[in-house]
């Protein structure tokens, strides 16, 4: 059975060598292509697709925009993030959204067919760069570092999640509170460490 694709690059030129790379793989069906995330989120309902290619940097809404809405909707459909970006923001942005693997652009053509087929049998396919971070990410925050301590226990509890790269709304069940209560905790934690993002957080309280 072939694992049927859908590709969102906005790039002409990218998106013209991406499906002539995949059309030479039999396992593949390539069963829609957008240039931007909001042609692809109206026409989502209509789509049979197993495995979602999404470009991050997107005319108007972004690719991990459109995976956050998409995601919840279609618990089946894979997301594989595929993109330049290689910092720790764009990586857990596109995580917490809902993407399973995050691979480079620059991806060998036989690695990039692999890391479909371990997407779509569950698996979550990252470049060796992008792993790297991940894997450092999952260092516990040190207790003793002053702006930890003034954190309370929730919050650091949420901190501690937010650190192994759960959603929110992952969060939320975990702890039995909505998501919108974990929301006002992340809120209150940038606040108190005076941060703006979740890479902030957790590289002001590691080493």
């Amino acid at each position: 059975m072939k694992i049927n694709l859908a590709i969102v690059e906005d790039n002409a030129d990218l998106l013209r060598n991406l499906q002539l790379i995949l059309s030479y793989y039999d396992e593949l069906h390539i069963a829609a292509v957008f240039t931007n995330a909001e042609d692809c989120m109206a026409a989502f309902d209509t789509l049979a697709v197993d495995v979602v290619i999404m470009d991050i940097n997107l005319p108007g809404k972004s690719g991990i925009y459109a995976v956050e809405t998409l995601k919840p909707l279609h618990e089946k459909v894979q997301f594989l993030m595929c993109t330049i970006y290689e910092d720790e923001e764009h990586i857990f942005q596109a995580l917490c959204a809902g993407a399973s693997g995050y691979i480079l652009k620059n991806t060998a053509p036989e690695k990039f067919l692999q890391a479909i087929k371990d997407i779509h049998l569950g698996g979550s396919p990252m470049s060796p760069e992008i792993a790297r971070k991940v894997v450092q990410s999952f260092q516990k925050p040190k207790v003793d570092k002053p702006e930890y301590t003034n954190l309370s226990a929730r919050e650091k509890e949420i901190l501690d999640y937010l650190s192994k790269g759960f959603r929110y709304k992952e969060i939320a069940a975990e702890l039995f509170i909505s998501i919108e209560t974990v929301r006002t905790h992340i809120r209150n934690i940038y606040e108190k460490l005076q941060v703006n993002s979740r890479t902030e957080a957790l590289n002001k309280i590691r080493d």
